[in-house]
């Protein structure tokens, strides 16, 4: 058996895999449901989609769009359980704004309204409420919205973790295109907003476990609507966005390649990684590619738009080291295949669960 013959046996077995009906094997949940990997998706397929199938729910984008009365919305919603609730570079309070303005964001939308809801320990310093609301008022002005309405619940002591926060946000689509991941075709350039991995491993520094420290090191967390803005103004060809949250930017190109039926191909060495991420990521012994950001998106542009893509992105403050880090090609369809900085190349697939839990 020759190397081509080996190659497209394990093409066949992965496709196979893939075609299976999903469902969850375990009688339990476990963290790898909520992060964002293989797990999170079956969890979803298997349990959510099953029970609340419906047209608007099953394309499964950052947010749902709906027509009312002639006018384009789109609909949202994010869950915040990060954990310390404070770290460099921002907190749980504006997370949960920028989180979930950011949806809103790479599907198109301006954001409008948000809704809030909290989850309170029992024994928070209201200090730290204080802290929390401070920052979600600063991070909605900042991104234009306004939080409308709200709900607190308060749980024993031990049984909350100081502070969970639920939004809901609601924007509107101005412009007349529709974009989406089935929409990528061969010869698409693949491009990063800017350096990645930077919010997961902020966080997972920030909570002291490791004795790792790395000076400087910030969450990007940021509203993105106004980079996504001049972009969208800037190129006509935009394909698609998704901002790269939980399971990272290798799992969004994963989600591309399946919904279109195309090959993602990235190049390990155009990948903007700040070398403190880098070297934390070695030592802790994860992948930058599958650590969440939270100012980042990923987007999917015409291929002879690229530069122009790339120009507007990078005159703006957010987008100042975006970076084209790969193509889409026609073979193999479904797959993500990484060209080393060694000159191989290998898969990437999904993660079944990640190794940094609570990160958002």
């Amino acid at each position: 058996m020759n190397r081509s013959d080996r190659e497209q046996q394990v093409l066949d077995r992965i496709e196979r895999a893939r075609r299976r009906r999903v469902a969850v094997k375990e009688e339990r949940i476990t963290l790898a449901h909520g992060a964002g990997g293989k797990a999170t998706s079956t969890l979803v397929d298997a349990i959510f989609l099953e029970a609340f199938r419906n047209p608007l729910l099953e394309p499964l984008t950052d947010a749902a769009e709906l027509e009312i009365g002639g006018s384009r919305l789109a609909l949202t919603t994010d869950s915040f359980v990060v954990t310390p609730l404070f770290f460099p570079g921002g907190d749980i309070g504006d997370l949960a704004v920028n989180g979930t303005v950011n949806d809103l964001a790479v599907s198109g939308a301006r954001p409008l309204y948000l809704t809030a809801g909290f989850i309170l320990e029992e024994g928070l310093p209201v200090a730290d409420l204080h802290r929390i609301t401070g920052s979600m008022r600063a991070a909605a002005e900042a991104a234009g919205v306004l939080v409308v309405t709200g709900d607190t619940k308060v749980v024993e002591r031990g049984k909350g973790d100081g502070c969970y926060i639920n939004t809901a946000g609601v924007g509107v689509i101005e412009h007349a295109r529709r974009f989406g991941m089935t929409g990528v075709r061969p010869g698409d350039a693949v491009i990063v907003s800017g350096p990645i991995g930077d919010h997961g491993v902020t966080i997972m520094l920030a909570r002291g476990d490791l004795g790792i420290e790395a000076e400087g090191l910030v969450s990007d967390t940021a509203p993105l609507y106004g980079l996504v803005d001049v972009l969208l103004t800037a190129t006509p060809g935009v394909r698609m966005m998704r901002d790269a949250t939980r399971g990272g930017v290798a799992t969004v190109l994963n989600e591309i390649a399946k919904a279109a039926e195309v090959a993602v191909v990235v190049d390990e060495d155009a990948l903007p990684v700040r070398p403190e991420v880098r070297g934390a990521a070695e030592l802790l012994g994860i992948d930058p590619l599958y650590v969440a950001c939270e100012g980042r998106f990923v987007a999917v542009v015409a291929g002879a738009e690229t530069d122009r893509a790339l120009a507007a992105l990078r005159g703006h403050p957010l987008g100042a080291q975006a970076a084209v880090i790969g193509r889409v090609a026609a073979d193999p369809p479904g797959l993500v295949l990484l060209k080393t900085g060694f000159g191989g190349t290998r898969i990437c697939d999904v993660l079944v669960g990640d190794p940094l839990p609570r990160i958002c």
